[in-house]
Formats: structure tokens, C-alpha cells, sequence
């Protein structure tokens, strides 16, 4: 799809380089996803390789096309300077890596020694248009930059062209194929083992004290385990926690009574993630105050599941749950006296009823958390639902402690709902349908997780 688009042009995508995370240490690498997407390369591979899509001489893009190219660094040879005194890439220090004929039965293209990569990518740029995807590597973009200008590019509009490039890399993900949708499930399904854990732990969390970092660290542990990692920073917010959206300090205590709220999602080793959040009641029961609130945001949520079928908008997602969010504030008597819920649902003159439920309901998923982000409003948020979309559905309701607009039963209540969907030819699969949403059956997981 790709090389149709782009005929005749050298197309860049790096994977980027390792982030320093404090003096001579990094953090664990992670390719960039449009890199990732194009080659299969996931977890933490292969930090300054840079993919190279070279215009078939001749080619018109439907004869010739291109020929896809992988410029990394293979390994070294044992007895060379680099196995014992390269930090960065040694055997002895890192591992070892593959080899230029590793990566060409692996991936079915060719490679070639990073060396050759500089000299090869701005050749011609006066007459072959090469494009780069800019935020994969910033310094190897500045040095790109300037050897097409030197060789005949010119400096006006390279930017712009590069974000083409970019912008087509985020919106071809949008709809997934059979491999992706898989890789989707395998997310899910691991979260759901890291949730369970978590509610396994719930009463050593309350006893350890910090047990916010306790519920963190158990998700973590199993996201390490059966995937790559996390896809996100997790989100454990106990009690009035739940009401700072991006908790992510997970630094306080979990109480008996409290609800908590936890946004989680494991990456899988091809990068594709979960993104789920259910908010469970710590002592495995909820209050009436807590089960008011979060049957709310669960009727609010089963709307927006019932508006995700093809053919439908994107945001008629939120516009079904966020109307059920309202006629539960209007029920409420928490919209201002004479705001009906068509007044607060008016997008230029009401909207009352964000002070308790700010955020979108939906966005879409795969190898980023918010996956696509490169798409244009017209493609994203105006554009009608496909088969093969993955989206998340998340309403919900914030009540901060000292918020006095609120009913005094509801402060320090937070609550969302999250799970992950396929957009299907007949309508939606919820594929984290296996975690119990409805009040009795959390309270029923619960109960069953710890043995009760």
C-alpha cells in the first residue's frame, strides 16, 4: 500500500535510537511504531536500524514499485574492538546480535551494514524525492536534512513532505488485518491475567501500605511476563485518586470501602496493546453511593457499545454515552436550574455536563495506546466506523472530594468503565468481554479471584 502510494520515491522510516534515561544509562528501547508496523520488528529491536523503501529503477509504482531495505548494525566479529570496547552495541556488553543473513531469512528483504545507510539515503535527492519519517530519530533527521540539500533537494517544503509520509504511516492502521486482530486478542488477553492478579492482591495492597504502588508493580510483574511490557503507564488510582484522569504517581494508599480505578494495558512483543480500566471495589463490595455512580457510567457505556457498527460515526460513540451520562446529571439535579439535557448536550452553548465527565469516549487502538493520532479530524474523529477498527469504549464520572456541586454522597467517587473493541461486518465484538463489567458480576470476579 505504501509503495502504490509513493511511486518513484525513497521512502525513510528509522526505528530511533536509545534514550538516555540518567547519565550513561538508557531506557529500554522501543522502535517507533511506524517502523515497527512495516517490518515486524517489536520489543526492543533494532535501536538505530532504519528501514529503507528504494524506487525499482524504472518502476512507475505499479510495475516497478520498490525494494525494501533494512540498514542495521549486525553483529561483530569476536575478535574486533567492538565485542570487547563498544558499550553500545558489543556482544559482551549487549548480546549478541543478528547477522546481515539473520535478517534476510527472518524478514524476506535486504540488509545491509548501517555504515552504507547515510552515503545511499540522500543520493539523487534532486531528482528522486525522498521522504523521512522526522519524529523516528530527531538527530539523524537534522543530518538527512542536510545532505538532501546538498545533494540537489530543495531545503523549502521538506518538512512538509515528511509529514505526508507520516501522516499516510498513522492512517493506513486504522482498519486491522486477521494478523493484527490476534495480536489484539493476545493483549487482552493477557491484561485480563494482570487485572486478576491485581484482585488477587487487593487485600495485601490495603495491608502494605502504598498499596496504589502495590497494585502498579503486580500488573507490571505479569505485563513483564507474558509480554513486552506495559503499553502505558498503569493507572491505580484509590479513592479520590480516580478523580485526577492520568494518575500515574501511584503513590497512595488503598483503603477498605474505597473504590479503585485501574487503567491498564500489557504490550505484547509485537507492540500491539491493550488499553482496559475497571474500577473495583476494594473490600469486594460496592456502597449504594459507589453502585449509583457506577451503574451510571456502565448504562452510559453500554450505549456507546451499541453505537459501534459500521456505518456509523466515530463520534456517535461518544455522542450515545455522554447523553446517558447527562440524563443521569439531570436525574441528579446536577445541571444549573432550566438546562434541559438537549441545553447541556449543545456542543456550542450548554456542554454543563463536562465538569464531571471531561474526557472522550472513545479512541483507537493497536500499536500505539492512542493509536492513528497522525489522522486528519475528517479521518478520525468525522469518519465513518469500518470492519477492522479496534476501538476503546470508556465513559465515566469523576466526583472530586471537595467538589460542592457534587451530592455529598458521591465526593471522592471516581469511576470509568474501558474495554477494547472490534468494529465487525455486522456490528461489535467486545474482545475484553471476558472481564466482567456489570456491578454484581465485578462483585462476583472478585469474590471468585480471591477465593470467596
Amino acid at each position: 500500500m505504501l509503495s502504490a502510494a509513493y511511486p518513484g520515491q525513497r521512502l525513510i522510516v528509522p526505528a530511533g535510537g536509545l534514550k538516555v534515561r540518567s547519565n550513561d544509562t538508557d531506557y529500554v528501547f522501543r522502535p517507533h511504531t511506524a517502523f515497527a508496523w512495516l517490518t515486524g520488528l517489536g520489543a526492543d529491536r533494532e535501536p538505530d536500524a532504519v528501514l529503507v523503501l528504494e524506487p525499482v529503477a524504472g518502476g512507475d509504482g505499479a510495475g516497478g514499485g520498490h525494494e525494501a531495505m533494512l540498514y542495521f548494525r549486525p553483529l561483530g566479529a569476536r575478535d574486533s574492538d567492538e565485542f570487547f570496547a563498544d558499550a553500545r552495541y558489543g556482544e559482551f556488553w549487549v548480546g549478541a546480535r543478528p547477522t546481515i543473513e539473520d535478517v534476510e531469512l527472518e524478514l524476506g528483504l535486504t540488509a545491509r551494514h548501517i555504515d552504507e545507510f547515510e552515503a545511499a539515503a540522500a543520493k539523487d535527492a534532486g531528482e528522486v524525492s525522498v521522504r523521512l519519517v522526522r519524529d523516528a530519530d530527531r538527530e539523524l533527521t537534522a543530518r538527512l536534512d542536510a545532505a538532501r540539500v546538498e545533494n540537489g533537494a530543495a531545503a523549502e517544503g521538506l518538512e512538509e513532505s515528511d509529514d505526508a509520509l507520516a501522516h499516510d504511516l498513522s492512517h493506513l492502521r486504522m482498519c486491522k488485518d486477521d494478523h493484527e486482530v490476534e495480536q489484539m486478542r493476545a493483549a487482552v488477553a493477557a491484561t485480563r491475567h494482570g487485572f486478576e492478579a491485581m484482585i488477587a492482591e487487593l487485600p495485601r495492597a490495603v495491608e502494605k501500605g502504598r498499596g496504589e504502588r502495590w497494585l502498579e508493580g503486580t500488573f507490571a510483574l505479569h505485563a513483564r511476563h507474558r509480554g513486552n511490557g506495559v503499553g502505558y503507564d498503569s493507572i491505580c488510582a484509590a479513592g479520590d485518586h480516580a478523580n485526577t484522569l492520568h494518575w500515574i504517581k501511584n503513590t497512595g494508599e488503598v483503603r477498605e470501602g474505597d473504590l479503585v480505578l485501574i487503567d491498564a494495558g500489557v504490550e505484547v512483543d509485537s507492540l500491539y496493546t491493550a488499553d482496559i480500566t475497571r474500577t473495583l471495589p476494594v473490600s469486594g463490595t460496592f456502597s449504594d453511593a459507589q453502585r449509583e455512580v457506577y451503574e451510571a457510567v456502565f448504562a452510559a457505556q453500554e450505549a456507546g457499545m451499541a453505537a459501534v457498527k459500521p456505518g456509523n460515526m466515530f463520534s456517535d460513540v461518544h455522542a450515545a454515552a455522554i447523553r446517558v451520562i447527562a440524563e443521569h446529571l439531570d436525574a441528579w439535579g446536577l445541571l444549573p436550574d432550566g438546562v434541559t439535557v438537549e441545553d447541556t448536550l449543545d456542543k456550542e452553548h450548554g456542554q454543563y455536563h463536562r465538569r464531571w465527565m471531561v474526557h472522550g469516549t472513545s479512541h483507537h487502538l493497536g500499536l500505539d495506546v492512542h493509536d492513528c493520532a497522525r489522522a486528519t479530524r475528517e479521518e478520525y474523529m468525522d469518519a465513518e466506523l469500518k470492519p477492522g477498527m479496534v476501538l476503546t469504549v470508556e465513559p465515566g464520572l469523576y466526583f472530586k472530594a471537595d467538589d460542592l456541586l457534587a451530592p455529598e454522597r458521591f465526593r471522592g467517587i471516581g469511576v470509568r468503565i474501558e474495554d477494547d473493541v472490534l468494529v465487525t461486518e455486522d456490528g461489535v465484538e467486545n474482545l475484553s468481554a471476558g472481564m466482567p463489567r456489570r456491578a454484581d458480576e465485578v462483585e462476583a470476579w472478585i469474590a471468585r479471584v480471591q477465593g470467596g
